[in-house]
């Protein structure tokens, strides 16, 4: 079988014109003009090549072969009449002495054409990934992702870290997340769980006498998918320092990302060190969200005390946000649709009023403000053309719709958003503690293994929601990019947090035997952080799903369409790991 190549399909040039040469790709597409005369193009992984077929016989050799078939063509270099600047390749064309078949295509017809597959259905290109991958602009993003890790890697050795990589088969554990169990044959009735992180063992590395840790890290959660987030499995760029302070880890990472970001990015600008910090507090308070966007330079203002007794009845009562846009000149048709979207995507309404070019309070709800304009006016700092966007409700869920709103307004409103850039910023000093909105019960805000601020003392004396603890978030154009904290390394402290939700000693040391044990031998202070791979590259390329910048993703309900995962298993299979299945029934008829 001949398809040894000389050159790739993206490597010939002028200084190649007489020579002979072997090329081997996809039949991309060929326009043919007579029974004796039809043009080529080949591409592979590097581009594409012209071929001109100029003989019946080299015809003949095409005829009845498929698009997207794979050819080895052997022919003479020559310069071509009419050059295409548009292609790196444009200059020259090949003139084929041999054609031959390497892997032929059986399908006359594709699921979608491959240069045009990002417009076709999701689902089918999922199905057909392998397809859609040949796509050049697909093909690039996961090119893309391969530089950016391979750039992380050099930085992170360039910053003395180490490269560990943590075991997949370890045991369940309380992350905040599903996990995904593998029954153990040998152990009946046992089970292993697939990493949600690799925390455990980071700080085993650290109590275990190691400086530096890295690893690009496989984590899996049975969570559902969003834009950003993919449902089973994602990676990030895990670490963690020993005798380090959360300042030690903010100057690594504001070192390694922005010059990836800005040599990789879709934006050339990136934020440049020290990055923005912002209080969780001041994050909710000021932005509404703890993950702002800082392109949008819009602020939160609190309007409860002018606004939320003026007999309006979504206000009375309630914690009322504003947020004062100059310069809006959205259509009703816009204010109504930004409208729309909030409610959609936080449950609350929004709601809005202006202050227009005469100084009159007009549009939404102005008529239940005019007896206090004055005092509106003077409260929110309001001048002549202002729009004024309102949330109102809970204090918590009043600021997230708030955030919600000003995002949509900030995206609407040229003037108050710079989009082409990176702003990057660190949200701190999140509280140790907070009520589930589901359990309703005293849970982790953030990580478990956190230090609390004030350490012990705090955990004693204070009001458990009153207690801050040092964890951070970094945060890039509104995407939450990655967690981490100064972590926990005393055991008493250890116990007595996870007293205050309800775990007692003896549970504490059932469910993180390792951690427990290794920290009475002397533990180092240590801190660490786990920015998200797949969100980084998302970022970078400019892409809104997270499954364009993964070669092979689930879809949003967590399957592959490709490989047909989950799939069910024969009894064998399951006998051998001492598993029945107890499934649901469906569509049965109550008894």
């Amino acid at each position: 079988m001949v398809q040894s190549r000389t050159h790739t399909c993206n490597q010939l040039r002028m200084e190649h014109v007489g020579q002979k040469v072997t090329i081997v790709g996809w039949y991309d597409n060929m326009r043919k003009v007579s029974k004796n005369l039809g043009f080529l193009i080949l591409r592979d992984f590097y581009g594409v090549t012209q071929v001109v077929v100029e003989t019946e016989e080299m015809m003949n050799c095409l005829s009845g072969v498929n698009n997207e078939s794979t050819l080895s063509v052997t022919g003479m270099v020559r310069e071509r009449s009419s050059k295409n600047a548009q292609l790196a390749t444009g200059e020259i064309e090949v003139v084929p002495e041999d054609i031959t078949v390497l892997g032929k295509c059986i399908y006359n017809e594709l699921p979608f054409e491959i240069n045009r597959s990002k417009e076709a259905d999701e689902a089918v290109r999922l199905k057909y990934r392998y397809l859609d991958l040949r796509n050049p602009a697909v093909k690039e993003k996961i090119v893309l992702r391969s530089k950016i890790v391979a750039e992380i890697r050099k930085s992170m050795i360039d910053h003395d870290f180490l490269e560990i990589t943590t075991p997949i088969l370890t045991c369940s554990s309380p992350e905040g997340a599903r996990d995904y169990l593998v029954p153990a044959r040998n152990h009946p009735g046992k089970f292993y769980a697939l990493p949600q992180a690799p925390q455990q063992f980071k700080q085993l590395l650290m109590t275990s006498g190691f400086d530096r840790y890295f690893q690009v890290a496989p984590c899996f959660r049975d969570e559902d998918a969003r834009a950003d987030r993919s449902p089973g499995e994602f990676y990030q760029l895990d670490m963690e320092m020993a005798f380090a302070s959360q300042e030690d880890v903010f100057g690594v990472i504001e070192d390694v990302l922005p010059p990836i970001f800005a040599k990789y990015g879709k934006y050339q600008t990136a934020s440049r060190a020290p990055f923005a910090r912002i209080s969780y507090n001041d994050a909710m308070e000021k932005y509404g969200s703890d993950k702002p966007d800082l392109r949008i330079d819009l602020l939160v203002q609190d309007a409860t005390a002018c606004m939320s007794d003026c007999g309006f009845g979504p206000f009375e009562g309630q914690t009322v946000k504003a947020i004062v846009v100059d310069g809006f000149s959205a259509t009703r048709k816009v204010i109504d649709k930004i409208c729309a979207d909030v409610e959609v995507q936080s449950g609350q309404k929004a709601y809005w009023f202006k202050l227009d070019e005469n100084g009159e309070l007009a549009g939404g709800i102005s008529k239940f403000l005019q007896e206090r304009k004055q005092q509106v006016i003077e409260a929110l700092g309001l001048k002549n053309g202002d729009f004024i966007g309102l949330t109102a409700g809970k204090k918590s869920d009043a600021q997230k719709t708030a955030g919600v709103l000003r995002k949509f307004l900030g995206m609407a409103s040229e003037k108050h958003m710079k989009k082409e850039c990176y702003e990057f910023c660190w949200i701190v000093d999140f509280p140790m503690y907070e009520i589930g909105e589901e359990s309703g019960e005293l849970e982790f805000c953030h990580n478990p293994f956190s230090m609390p601020q004030g350490g012990m003392e705090a955990l004693e004396n204070k009001d458990p929601l009153d207690i801050y603890a040092y964890q951070y978030d970094l945060v890039c154009n509104g995407v939450e990019l990655s967690s981490g904290a100064v972590r926990n390394h005393d055991p008493e402290i250890m116990v007595k947090a996870f007293q205050i939700v309800g775990l007692e000693e003896k549970d504490v040391k059932a469910k993180f035997p390792a951690m427990y044990n290794a920290f009475c031998y002397g533990a180092p202070p240590h801190a660490g952080i786990a920015p998200g791979v797949d969100r980084m590259v998302m970022l970078i390329a400019g892409e809104e799903s997270i499954r364009e910048i993964i070669p092979f993703p689930m879809n949003k309900t967590a399957q592959d369409v490709m490989m047909g995962a989950p799939s069910e298993v024969d009894e064998r299979q399951l006998k051998d790991v001492h598993i029945k299945l107890d499934l649901p029934r469906e569509n049965s008829e109550e008894p």
